[in-house]
């Protein structure tokens, strides 16, 4: 049994256990306190001021595409979005629902918005729809007091005039793909938009601009309290296109719904005036987001609407490539102009025979008869005498086999065959009869519509080495950085050697018989002179030689004649070059011919190049 005095010590033990207790706890508190307020108090007034202030990039507008006339080809409208901040919905899916009776949702727009919330923090807005309308806009912003996160916003998108008209020249932009994210701190953005195809995707760094950025104070749940600075970013350079959006479009139409391609330019200058390919694809689909539908529509087209035909299309050149076959000939000396070749129809060599288009032939014919009629027999001959190495090399001179334009991506190189090329592609020799059906260019060879036209181009500025650009200038704040005029090279061909071909392209289109005489300019001072070419797609078999070819139009769509035809004017001084190809057309003289001929009215109407004298800008 405890005495008095012996609880009396307990309990002062006890007290002083206490208080001591309470003394040590004070002290590590206070030196705590210390520690934070007074020795690390500039890291941690460093770190609150990070947490209480948030930099923003501002996506700066992106630069303008432009004609050679200032005509907007790309250009940037306000976009009235809405979007839906994810910590301020408490329930996000109920969010959704009730906007989807306001503004219809689809599936694909429902799984993008929540991949997008969960790869960012909850205060981000993600973008729900864009580009809406102002009827849309009202309807959400009378409904928002029963849509708590979601708000309409204004930002800019991408819109192209002239639609699919110049779609495959210009371009289209849209959103960031996984694999395509850089140290660029735009390219983290939400709704930020890059160049996929065209000129929009070559310079889309130019575009692009200089992010701008703002300081803004956030509360501790990361909203914005106040703006503290702005620094407003820079707008992206404008791209000055060689481009007429006119010829564009007035072009586009001529093909009235016809797959084909279409391209001029200046024979001096290499401005390429237009560039047409069709069927086309609308680019305004691609900013605001295709659908799966619209997708598989343009990818499931026989057509092939998202090639730019004009640049990546190969075909035989068909007659087109005579010319290349008499400059060989002429240029060796192994014809004479007045020389003059017996066509019956067709032409043996070993035991195949090798037939003409006009099949009782066309009687004795010299170089321009035979480049005015087309007679095949004769550039059989011309072919037989060149051999496939010279027909090869003067090919490569005018540009065929080879990528030209460096302002465009996706161009292909088409094919110019020889001995070499065969063995390496099917490891067997070259054959004397692949030599003739190349002379009328058919067999192996390729070219695309630009190779036609920029072929046409040295033919008639005097045998010089010009290459095709479709950018003029990129302007800066700083000022316009134009191209600059260089010398052209010559192709070492004699002007009496072009002189004669050009003649037999005259008499092409202004001498009855020519094979686009129906074609003409009556206009003197316009006219024309060109080349017709129908290139076989299906090889014409002996019993359909027997039993009598079937027409174009019996065939089915993608076993008939692709048609050609390439120009110039006007006659007495060249100054514009055109292409034209319809795909499986039929004849190039009654398909190809009166396009390239209601173009080079066009253009000669308008006089887009520069004017003789004026510096030529690149």
């Amino acid at each position: 049994m405890y005495r008095e005095g012996d609880r009396y010590r307990v309990f002062s033990r006890r007290t002083v256990l206490l208080a001591g207790g309470k003394l040590v706890l004070a002290t590590i508190l206070v030196g705590r306190m210390y520690y934070l307020q007074v020795l690390e108090s500039s890291r941690y007034k460093t770190l609150a001021d990070e947490n209480r202030i948030s930099l923003r990039l501002i996506q700066p507008p992106r630069g303008s595409i432009v004609d050679r006339f200032g005509n907007p080809l790309a250009e940037n409208r306000k976009n009235y979005r809405v979007v839906v901040i994810p910590e301020q919905t408490v329930d996000i899916e109920a969010t959704l629902g009730r906007l989807d009776r306001i503004l219809p949702i689809g599936t694909a727009e429902r799984r993008r918005v929540f991949h997008e919330m969960r790869r960012q923090r909850g205060f981000i807005p993600v973008v729900v729809r864009e580009n809406l309308n102002w009827d849309e806009v009202s309807r959400v912003e009378v409904n928002m007091p029963d849509l708590p996160g979601v708000l309409i916003t204004v930002g800019q998108s991408r819109y192209y005039p002239l639609g699919a008209s110049a779609a495959h020249v210009i371009g289209y932009v849209a959103a960031v793909a996984e694999g395509e994210r850089t140290e660029d701190p735009l390219l983290q953005l939400p709704d930020f938009r890059i160049g996929k195809s065209g000129i929009e995707k070559i310079y889309d760094l130019d575009l692009r601009g200089k992010a701008g950025n703002s300081r803004v104070e956030v509360n501790a749940f990361g909203r914005v309290v106040r703006e503290l600075s702005l620094e407003e970013g820079k707008s992206g350079h404008q791209v000055t296109l060689t481009l007429d959006s006119y010829l564009q479009d007035f072009t586009n139409k001529q093909f009235d719904h016809q797959s084909g391609a279409a391209v001029a330019m200046d024979i001096h200058s290499g401005e390429v005036l237009l560039m047409s390919s069709t069927p086309g694809f609308d680019p305004n689909e691609f900013v605001v987001g295709l659908s799966e539908e619209s997708w598989n529509r343009l990818l499931g087209d026989r057509q092939a609407p998202l090639t730019n035909k004009c640049i990546a299309g190969q075909y035989a050149p068909g007659s087109t490539y005579k010319m290349i076959v008499a400059i060989a000939a002429l240029e060796a000396g192994l014809v004479m102009p007045e020389q003059r070749v017996f066509c019956q129809g067709h032409i043996d060599l070993g035991r195949y025979r090798f037939h003409c288009w006009k099949p009782k032939g066309h009687g004795h014919v010299g170089l321009v008869e035979a480049i005015q009629q087309s007679c095949d027999v004769y550039f059989y001959e011309l072919a037989r005498r060149c051999g496939i190495d010279r027909i090869s090399e003067m090919a490569r001179r005018f540009g065929f086999g080879k990528v030209l334009i460096k302002d465009l991506p996706g161009e292909r190189a088409g094919l110019v065959p020889d001995p070499e090329w065969k063995r390496a592609a099917f490891g067997t020799p070259w054959q004397g009869g692949e030599t003739l059906i190349t002379g009328i260019g058919q067999g192996y060879v390729l070219a695309t519509p630009l190779q036609l036209a920029v072929m046409m181009a040295r033919l008639v500025n005097g045998g010089y080495e010009v290459f095709p650009h479709v950018t003029k200038a990129i302007a800066s704040a700083r000022g316009s950085a134009a191209r600059l005029a260089t010398a052209l090279s010559s192709l070492g061909i004699g002007q009496n050697t072009l002189s004669l071909v050009r003649e037999g392209m005259v008499a092409v289109t202004n001498e009855p018989g020519g094979t686009a005489y129906g074609s003409r300019i009556s206009n003197k001072a316009m006219a024309m002179g060109g080349k017709t070419g129908t290139s076989q797609v299906m090889r014409i078999t002996k019993r359909e030689r027997d039993e009598g070819i079937p027409k174009n139009a019996d065939r089915p769509w993608h076993e008939r004649d692709h048609a050609l035809f390439v120009g110039f004017a006007p006659i007495a001084a060249p100054r514009y070059a055109v292409a034209v190809l319809v795909e499986h057309g039929g004849s190039g003289s009654a398909v190809a011919a009166p396009i390239a001929r209601d173009i080079l009215l066009a253009i000669q109407q308008r006089n887009s190049a520069p004017q003789d004298g004026q510096p030529v800008e690149s």
